[in-house]
């Protein structure tokens, strides 16, 4: 208790009387803001206060249902732990819509009163944790716009429980609480009778408008302008033909509006005639209509060419590919009829009908337009349009342009089937059991929809489970139909039709609205299947994305059970490429990638099996590798490097040196015919490719950079240009670039790998390669290319990392990164085990939760007490008398910095998440004994720094 009561004392002095107090502590007063470009939203602390807390108490005037959905995966963690809390709010101006008490209700572990005090409009936050309170209050509401997109200001405080100011709030809220009305059904009922719409000219002045809200709707309908991305595409296609090319791709979102720019571009052309080409006949009749708005015309400019109607003669043509590629219906026209032809959802150009179609017409501008260019066949789409990518928008920069409707993703626990969680073996008349039909009701439900009825998509994994899970569904009083492709078009279409009208809830399906099917109002969107691919899992998500009014955001509810896939989720969600998996771990445990109001959220045991796919799954599989290769060398149009992988945001370049050695073992691994590279030249870019590549420091690629450019550098120029490129610069740390460089740091195994020679020498103040390394820079271009690409690369993965500093917090650092980032001479990552104190440094690494094999002898208590205390275990056989517990006792005194690494356990591979330095707590050191009797030593280390939470929480929260 007094350890808490000295960290606020020194919180309220660095917070409210000097911020240089250099004492650090986890309750410093924050203030909390909205900054989308730093990735800073309000929900995040929040999210971080409501994930760690023994209860809570809300007192906010207004709620909307984006914003409650944005804690509903939260509250149900909390709710399998048994946390509680209170919700005090009121229909102060009619703000909060009835249907937002209904999902309250919901939440079981939540107790919610309704205030009537005239004028209510508190927005305050309590947590209350083991060891003290926290509070946020400020102007945010419990709307998605106030915890993620708008200009707010948000205090958060810290307090024991003792403070004056928490009980002051404490008492204000029981205060109102007793004096309010509980939320019951009743109650609910009641409200909407009374209930009116929110005067939003009344309310302007104390609440947020929704982003969506326009003053004159039937205004803007007529006056149709092309939007922020729309501009920017337009100029860059107009580029691509100024620069002489007929032909153009433009890759866009699904529900971007691909087809409005389309029409925007043509009408910008004014071609005498053209063709526009999809793939179903029922986008034609919306593509013609959409077109005639944009350009303007009279009708009989407008035709349609399809099984049904012949309209040949219109200035602008809609036509079916399945009609315009029929040999009699294309000697009809002239190759030169169109000046401008278009053709939609263009990765299926790669069949015989649209190359037919493509090869007979000669028009000026060709446009193809996809969502998906990536295909499971060998065609390439990009060479199909001269490698001319003309403009590209993915899910990311679409909802960041506020193109596509938001989304609530929650990734869902699925059902356990006699204790195993589904999985892909599991048998059908196990997939639509009483228990998972009522498992799959209770999700969709507790999670629920915008609008005013549910009009969802569920997606299964066989028809069969289609078919009798929409018989389960009809006989529990849903109104559902599964379609499969064995359904006719007209059937889709009715069913589509009678969705949209209200007289469905559900259509079940397989995968044949993957694409190709716009239903603009659909609202939630359910994923009952393993995710087999990144593009089938955006393309369903897609499903949901359009913009309609009849809605504010989509539901998209994904039942994750064991599959090896499950890894694919948060690749398809972020658009990480990088075959990383610590990537993939990053973009599961913190998702602040998605931008706007969108979110994504796992439950606990959800992410636990993502997690648990990551370990298991191996990302840099040949076929994995070489598909990525092929995709990206189809893009580009030739061999691809190092540098276009990180440039057009695929493999990370790391992943394949450390499976391959170097970029060129990869090349030949992919019979790619290149030229050739002698053994010597080949262990220097293994070396270059294994210890530089990955740009933990930026010294080595600076001098490297320097010398392939200018063949000798000056040590005057070196240091010049490290301190302007705001690196180190001190003597320990160009020694330790030395010893790197001259292969006398590494073992004699590594210099035996890296040819042995020092790459770089150092003589008389300057630096130069060796003379075989010149030689060969000289005489290889290929070696040169290879080397350079290597830098280039290196330089571009440094930008990550901190130059000012040796390490950067949460980065990944093996024992080997240590003793070269802590300027060893040497590495010592083979003898330094768990820890070694060293030239005037302490190295300790922690796996976290350990192997359950693991030995007695070896079995250390190590752990997390908060995010600033970590109790830490001295090896076995120590005692408080043994030299390096004393070197570490006293490490203040003996100026030793004692840095901690930590990774979750051993599936991570070699890599710890570097903490920051911490300092023995002299006070808690004890020697204690093992479980085989032999001494140790324990201390308390205190962090410089608290551990952000949502990594405190990914490290401290086990698989199991």
């Amino acid at each position: 208790m007094e350890d808490i009561i000295q960290d606020l004392k020194a919180s309220l002095h660095k917070g409210f009387i000097d911020q240089q107090h250099n004492k650090s502590s986890r309750y410093v007063p924050e203030l909390l803001i909205n900054n989308t470009s730093q990735n800073k939203n309000v929900l995040t602390t929040l999210l971080g206060e409501l994930d760690s807390c023994d209860s809570f108490l809300f007192s906010v005037a207004f709620i909307t249902e984006s914003g409650l959905a944005t804690l509903k995966s939260h509250l149900l963690d909390l709710n399998r732990k048994g946390i509680k809390g209170r919700i005090l709010t009121s229909t102060f101006l009619n703000f909060n819509q009835p249907k937002i008490f209904k999902e309250l209700m919901k939440i079981t572990n939540v107790e919610v009163r309704m205030t009537d005090i005239p004028g209510f409009h508190s927005k305050g936050y309590i947590f209350k944790h083991s060891d003290h309170y926290s509070l946020i209050v400020g102007s945010s509401n419990l709307t998605a716009h106030a915890l993620q997109v708008n200009h707010e200001w948000n205090v958060k405080l810290s307090s024991h429980e003792n403070g004056e100011v928490i009980n002051h709030f404490k008492s204000q809220f029981e205060d109102v609480w007793n004096e309010a009305q509980p939320l019951t059904d009743q109650w609910i009922k009641n409200y909407e009778t009374i209930y009116t719409p929110v005067n939003f000219q009344k309310a302007e002045k104390v609440i947020e408008l929704p982003a969506e809200y326009k003053a004159n709707p039937l205004k803007e309908a007529l006056e149709i302008k092309p939007n922020k991305m729309q501009i920017a595409a337009l100029e860059q296609i107009q580029e691509v033909r100024d620069g002489g090319n007929n032909k153009g791709l433009v890759i866009s979102a699904t529900g971007t509006g691909k087809t409005y720019l389309s029409a925007f571009d043509v009408r910008k052309f004014a071609p005498k005639k053209m063709l526009f080409i999809v793939h179903r006949e029922q986008i034609l009749h919306k593509a013609k209509s959409d077109f005639q708005l944009i350009t303007g015309g009279i009708d009989k400019d407008f035709g349609i060419l399809s099984g049904s109607t012949k309209q040949t003669d219109a200035k602008y043509l809609f036509a079916t590919i399945q009609t315009i590629s029929k040999q009699n219906m294309l000697d009809q026209f002239d190759p030169e009829e169109f000046d401008y032809i278009l053709i939609d959802e263009v990765h299926k150009a790669g069949a015989k009908s649209y190359l037919k179609v493509i090869e007979y017409f000669k028009p000026m501008f060709l446009m193809g337009m996809t969502a998906t260019p990536e295909r499971t066949d060998d065609f390439n789409i990009f060479e199909l349009f001269d490698y001319n990518i003309a403009y590209e928008i993915r899910l990311q920069e679409a909802l960041e342009e506020d193109m596509l409707c938001p989304f609530h993703y929650f990734g869902v626990t699925d059902l356990e089937y006699n204790g195993e969680l589904i999985d892909d073996a599991t048998i059908l008349s196990h997939l639509v059991t009483e228990e998972r039909v009522n498992h799959i009701m209770d999700k969709i439900n507790y999670y629920g929809f915008s609008g005013e009825r549910v009009k969802g998509l569920i997606f299964c994994s066989r028809k069969e489970e289609a078919v009798q899970l929409s018989e389960a569904l009809n006989n529990k009083g849903l109104r559902t139909v599964a379609l499969t492709g064995d359904h006719s078009q007209e059937d889709r279409l009715l069913h589509v039709s009678r969705l949209e009208n209200g007289s469905l809830d559900y259509i079940i399906t397989v995968d044949i609205f993957n694409e190709g099917i716009d239903i603009p109002s659909i609202n939630q969107v359910v994923m009952l299947r393993q995710t087999q691919s990144s593009i089938i899992f955006i393309q369903q998500l897609g499903r949901g994305l359009r913009k309609h009014d009849s809605k504010d955001f989509v539901t998209v509810i994904d039942f994750i059970g064991n599959y090896k896939n499950n890894y694919l989720i948060p690749v398809a969600l972020s658009g990480d490429k990088t075959q990383n998996k610590d990537n993939i771990r990053k973009a599961t445990a913190e998702t602040s990638y998605i931008k706007g109001i969108s979110t994504i959220n796992f439950e606990e045991i959800a992410k636990k099996q993502i997690f648990k796919s990551i370990n298991n799954s191996n990302l840099t599989a040949m076929k994995v590798l070489k598909d990525a290769y092929t995709e990206l060398k189809n893009r580009i149009g030739t061999v691809p490097y190092l540098y276009d992988f990180i440039e057009n945001h695929s493999i990370d370049p790391v992943v394949i040196a450390d499976k391959y050695k170097n970029y060129y073992q990869f090349l030949l691994k992919l019979k790619e015919e290149v030229p050739s590279l002698n053994g010597y030249e080949n262990s220097v870019l293994t070396m270059l490719s294994i210890e530089i590549l990955p740009g933990k420091r930026k010294h080595e690629l600076i001098l490297l950079d320097q010398l392939v450019r200018h063949k000798k550098t000056t040590n005057k120029d070196y240091l010049h240009t490290l301190e302007k490129s705001n690196c180190i610069v001190d003597q320990v740390t160009l020694h330790s670039v030395h010893r790197i460089l001259s292969l006398s740091f590494f073992s004699q195994n590594d210099q035996k790998k890296y040819g042995l020679d020092p790459i770089v020498e150092f003589i008389d103040g300057s630096y130069s390669f060796n003379s075989k390394i010149k030689e060969s820079l000289e005489n290889n271009s290929y070696f040169k290319l290879l080397i350079e690409d290597v830098i280039k690369t290196g330089i571009e993965k440094s930008k990550k990392y901190d130059s000012d500093k040796s390490l950067t917090l949460y980065k990944k650092y093996s024992r080997k990164d240590s003793c070269k980032l802590l300027n060893w001479d040497n590495d010592e990552s083979s003898t330094m085990y768990g820890y070694k104190p060293k030239h005037q440094t302490c190295p300790i690494f922690v796996t976290y939760h350990k192997n359950s094999e693991v030995e007695a002898s070896v079995d250390y208590g190590d752990e997390f007490i908060s995010p600033e205390l970590f109790k830490w275990y001295t090896r076995s056989n120590r005692t408080l008398q043994s030299e390096e517990v004393q070197k570490i006792i006293h490490a203040e005194e003996n100026n030793i910095d004692v840095h901690l690494f930590v990774k979750k356990d051993d599936d991570e591979g070699t890599g710890f998440y570097y903490m920051g330095e911490v300092k023995p707590d002299k006070e808690t050191v004890q020697q204690d004994k093992m479980a085989d009797n032999k001494p140790v030593v324990h201390m308390n280390m205190v962090m410089e720094q608290p551990v952000e939470s949502k990594l405190y929480n990914y490290i401290v929260n086990g698989l199991e």
